[in-house]
């Protein structure tokens, strides 16, 4: 993907944003998780050993503190555990990540065809949903352990996971993403095209290709790739003027939505299709507008459930810093990055 951006530029915004974001006081849970996968992004992205000692000495602390009971949210921080593992070869944070894929095959809520239920306590939150958060959370961590244990039943749960969040949550006549699915109710609640779930499913299975070896060889991967290659074209329609994608993506009386704009284009990066470039390529500077220069990620959207109604996404306050929008901003610039020349360690 042939991209026009300032090298120097990005490299600055990225560690501006490394270093807001380990300012922040998150706890064990997936605002940190999408946070520190982020950093570990930059991390690999630029070669920074400080981003990841710093990452390092935070999860050390967490643990000597005590770490909470596992939900799917919580084990969105075992995206970063299992990036020590694989840079510092640190068993401890193997351990972790060996106790969240204990907890997702054998203690987590499922329902149907051994479908995850999103969970975001240790009770039964939300019965039988499925929500495209929890393909970040918890699907695509599972495909990342899986490929780097080598173990097939753990690569195949995962592809498992997003088949099945496919059929629940893809509107095939739009090739867009409904926010949730009601197992109970067979229906999608208020059935609105949720910007961020969009980004969690256009991400996440862009990923997919890029971190399982022979991937082709998987049935289930055809349908991660026919899934995305509807997205993503839906997606392009959907961009604004300024480059970015709205909180409903769909609604023209919506604010335009940092975090679902990364996780949209940073998806567009991965699956490298040509004609996406051009959108991607404004997206670059409309995200950049959205830093602060203290590196903090503007316009990002709070926690948001499954709402009632248009509004409820609508009034969703975006005046906060969030985990979860420094997170897919690092992802987002990492791999803008990654379109020119690796960089060397430093």
């Amino acid at each position: 993907m042939d991209l026009a951006f300032d090298h120097s530029r990005i490299e600055e915004t990225i560690d501006a944003i490394v270093t807001r974001t380990m300012r922040m006081d998150m706890t064990w849970d997936w605002p940190c998780g999408v946070a520190y996968y982020g950093v570990c992004r930059a991390y690999e992205a630029t070669g920074q050993q400080k981003y990841l000692d710093m990452v390092r000495a935070r999860v050390d602390e967490y643990t000597e503190l005590g770490l909470p009971e596992w939900t799917v949210n919580t084990c969105a921080m075992g995206h970063c555990c299992l990036s020590l593992y694989k840079h510092t070869g640190e068993k401890k944070h193997l351990d972790i990540v060996m106790s969240k894929v204990d907890y997702l095959e054998n203690k987590a809520l499922r329902f149907g065809q051994r479908v995850l239920q999103h969970t975001v306590s240790t009770g039964n939150d939300f019965p039988e949903q499925a929500w495209a958060d929890t393909l970040f959370m918890a699907a695509y961590f599972l495909l990342r352990v899986g490929v780097e244990l080598k173990d097939e039943a753990l690569i195949n749960d995962a592809l498992d996971q997003y088949y099945w969040h496919i059929e629940y949550l893809q509107e095939p006549s739009s090739g867009l993403w409904y926010h949730g699915y009601n197992n109970i109710q067979r229906d999608h609640m208020s059935g609105f095209h949720w910007g961020r779930a969009n980004a969690w499913a256009a991400y996440t299975m862009s990923r997919v290709g890029k971190t399982l070896p022979e991937a082709y060889l998987y049935p289930r991967f055809m349908d991660v790739q026919g899934s995305l290659s509807e997205l993503l074209p839906s997606l392009k329609l959907c961009q604004t003027e300024n480059g970015l994608w709205r909180t409903i993506l769909d609604d023209p009386g919506s604010y335009e939505e940092i975090s679902a704009s990364c996780g949209i284009a940073a998806a567009m990066i991965d699956n490298g299709n040509p004609l996406h470039t051009k959108y991607v390529q404004r997206a670059i500077e409309g995200v950049l507008e959205n830093v602060s220069t203290e590196g903090r990620v503007l316009n990002v959207s709070g926690g948001t459930a499954v709402m009632r109604d248009r509004e409820g996404y609508r009034n969703i306050s975006r005046d906060w810093i969030q985990g979860w929008g420094q997170g897919l901003a690092l992802a987002f610039l990492s791999g803008v990055l990654g379109c020119g020349e690796a960089p060397e360690k430093k």
